[in-house]
């Protein structure tokens, strides 16, 4: 049963004012539901800014030290510690440290694990929603307790750079658990599509091949073991556990937030004298070269969550909205990249840059193992039409590279 129509815009920051703005309509079969604009929306405009139902910071940005809010992701370290980490450099002093806007005097822990927030409402908060069921109390750091055992696990299949986090599941199951209207929650997550595989164009989820199904019966075991709930059983079953696996792989969305990125935005928007401004953006500059050299792109907190509305947003690969995260923590706002005409689809990238730029093979290779689909959208048919994609060097290269990143990202080892 899908979420009833209330329940898509009720985690907008302003749902009555998104609901004049935006509709879903069903489209067909094969790509389900889309987002529509029902009035003009101009390039630049905010469409809506939205909260996710559940969000996880990775496993591995955890491990490395990224600081981060449990519940909102929110950067904890000032911009200062941000730029002295990821550069190597612990005497590095920024300039206008009264820009960064971490606030270290509001951090809270919890105080059974010591998990860290950003403030008491997001304690509290986390508390309310999922967190009594998750914390494990004095036994945060025992390797033996199920959940660390299952994050071990997860860290041991799913290397950097994550893509997914077993942790979005395992909130989803605690967020039941705590509810008082357990129904309703399992309605709102019922929204997310939560198919493994694609049979009319006979698609599977990359991660739920037969190659690893060894992988995957460890975690249904160790995730059956932390976590089971009568409530729940449909989902601790295998082929429930697969959907779930298949709802936050193909439906999370990357979240990254940075104090330092805050900093220099603040920078950015400072009226200096044109000495002061080269001098700042030239102290800005070889700060970043030096972050390249000793962190190289991992420069975010980052995790992902599972947002509502955002999840009714098809791919294009010339987009004409994007998401971004310029508060510093969890909440998503939409914009419009163009101006945007009533009944026109709204639609994202779920590509990157640097994958949009790639050969249409390429990016249907992409999206039919991440996302079970293969696109239609006007660059990939007027592509496909021409004929004339890439050079046999260029595909060759791009063959080559896509090897180097898939054993980088989805090697998956025994455990």
């Amino acid at each position: 049963m899908a979420a009833p129509m209330d329940d898509m815009f009720s985690l907008c920051v302003d749902p009555v004012k998104v609901a004049g703005c935006v509709e879903i309509r069903f489209i067909d079969r094969v790509k389900g539901k889309g987002l529509f604009a029902k009035k003009s929306i101009k390039k630049g405009e905010n469409i809506f800014t939205e909260r996710p139902l559940v969000s996880a910071q990775f496993l591995w940005n955890t491990l490395y030290k990224y600081k981060a809010c449990e519940y909102c992701l929110r950067a904890l370290e000032t911009a200062e510690q941000n730029a002295r980490r990821l550069s190597g450099n612990p005497g590095l002093s920024l300039p206008h440290p009264e820009l960064c806007k971490v606030r270290p005097e509001l951090h809270q822990a919890c105080p059974q694990c010591q998990v860290m927030y950003c403030c008491s409402e997001c304690r509290q908060a986390a508390a309310e929603k999922y967190h009594r069921v998750l914390c494990l109390g004095p036994t945060e750091d025992n390797p033996d307790h199920p959940i660390n055992k299952l994050k071990d696990a997860w860290r041991s299949i799913h290397y950097p750079p994550e893509t997914s986090s077993i942790m979005l599941m395992a909130k989803m199951v605690a967020a039941v658990k705590q509810a008082k209207d357990k129904a309703h929650w399992q309605k709102l997550f019922s929204h997310f599509c939560s198919r493994t595989a694609n049979e009319e164009e006979e698609i599977a989820h990359k991660l739920l091949g037969e190659q690893f199904k060894g992988q995957l019966a460890l975690l249904h075991s160790l995730f059956t073991s932390a976590l089971f709930d009568e409530h729940l059983s449909r989902w601790f079953v295998p082929e429930g556990f697969r959907s779930l696996f298949a709802l936050v792989g193909t439906n999370g969305q990357g979240i990254g937030t940075s104090s330092l990125s805050q900093w220099v935005h603040a920078c950015d928007a400072l009226e200096l004298p044109v000495q002061q401004r080269e001098q700042l953006d030239s102290f800005i500059d070889q700060l970043y070269k030096d972050i390249d050299k000793e962190t190289g792109d991992f420069l975010n907190c980052e995790g992902s969550g599972l947002f509502i509305l955002q999840s009714t947003c098809n791919h294009s690969c010339i987009p004409n909205a994007e998401a971004s995260f310029p508060d510093n923590n969890f909440l998503l706002h939409l914009s419009a990249l163009c101006d945007i005409s009533p009944g026109e689809e709204i639609c994202i990238s779920y590509l990157d840059c640097c994958q949009r730029d790639r050969s249409r093979h390429s990016r249907h290779k992409i999206l039919r193992e991440n996302y079970l689909f293969s696109c239609s959208c006007p660059k990939c048919v007027s592509q496909m039409e021409e004929q004339d994609v890439t050079s046999e060097e260029e595909e060759e290269a791009e063959a080559e590279g896509e090897t180097e990143g898939d054993e980088m990202e989805d090697e998956m080892t025994d455990v």
